[in-house]
């Protein structure tokens, strides 16, 4: 028996075997939001309610009356998801059910902007549903634009080579721990077990629950499709996206540790978006990580 078969036989399973995203799905080669999803559903299981606005995945989810998913989908206006999901789960407790997760699930576009006053308010209520934002930094769907979760530096359809986003990446975890929400996390495709785990207690916790995946988009990052887990863990293990999760706005715990932080360059250099920049560009984007990293490190109370 060669070394390679027996170290396959010593594989063990650590994700749930059943799945609530099918075949048949609309999502480009290599799409980050189709693994977060997929991964995101083992956590919750059927007893789950997905309220979806304008994203790329009210496309992915199939054209009516075809759906991807085997749980209900309520699709909404691009700024009500989180309106959207506090109204489902207030008629589910009408009717007596209070077993059925509601979810919000956005983009960055309708996250971090058009959909942030319907998320504040329901943070500031503290509404009983889990709001999913995964991640792929600009408007993907609509034609690759640029969002205030596009990075600095990059390349979209409306910040052109010449004229490149200049402004930094809006922290939108700042943003919803000054909310003092019980549960939020950072998780990354590349990861799904520590998804996996962060899903499965924030499902028993009441009130709003936040997650912030990471979700490379191949063709808005112009990417090859089989690096799209790849990037997302280079996004990790550089310290560009720490994986931590926030309990009540106050206590920060890290869930994967980086001993030694690698250099951002290659994760760059995979990405079409940033073919433009120059050496002492990239040395700003490695310095802005370095500043926040030690920002973030304090909170850990490293």
């Amino acid at each position: 028996m060669s070394q390679e078969v027996k170290k396959k036989k010593k594989m063990t399973l650590t994700l749930p075997t059943d799945e609530l995203m099918a075949c048949g799905h609309l999502a480009c080669q290599g799409c980050g939001a189709t693994l977060a999803m997929r991964f995101f559903m083992k956590g919750l299981g059927q007893k789950t309610a997905l309220c979806i606005p304008a994203c790329c995945w009210a496309v992915i989810d199939g054209s009516y009356p075809y759906s991807s998913m085997d749980v209900p989908v309520y699709h909404c206006a691009f700024e009500t998801a989180a309106s959207t999901a506090t109204g489902v789960k207030a008629g589910l407790e009408a009717t007596g059910d209070t077993e059925t997760t509601v979810v919000a699930w956005g983009g960055d576009g309708g996250t971090f902007d058009i959909g942030i006053q319907a998320l504040s308010g329901a943070a500031e209520r503290n509404n009983d549903i889990i709001y999913v934002c995964y991640d792929n930094e600009a408007y993907m769907n609509t034609g690759i634009q640029r969002s205030s979760a596009t990075p600095y530096g990059a390349w979209t359809t409306t910040t052109p080579v010449k004229h490149f986003k200049n402004r930094p990446k809006k922290d939108i975890d700042a943003i919803m721990a000054a909310h003092r929400i019980p549960y939020q996390a950072t998780a990354s495709i590349a990861y799904p077990e520590d998804l996996l785990k962060k899903v499965k207690k924030a499902k028993d916790i009441k009130g709003l629950r936040f997650f912030h995946i990471y979700a490379p988009c191949p063709t808005g990052w112009k990417s090859r499709p089989e690096d799209t887990v790849k990037l997302a863990r280079m996004a990790v293990q550089s310290g560009l996206f720490p994986l931590y999760e926030v309990e009540n706005g106050e206590k920060y715990t890290q869930t994967i540790k980086v001993k030694e932080r690698k250099p951002i360059d290659e994760y760059i250099k995979r990405q079409g978006r940033f073919r433009h920049l120059k050496p002492e560009q990239i040395a700003t984007i490695q310095a802005d990580i370095d500043r926040e990293w030690e920002i973030l490190l304090k909170k850990f109370g490293a």
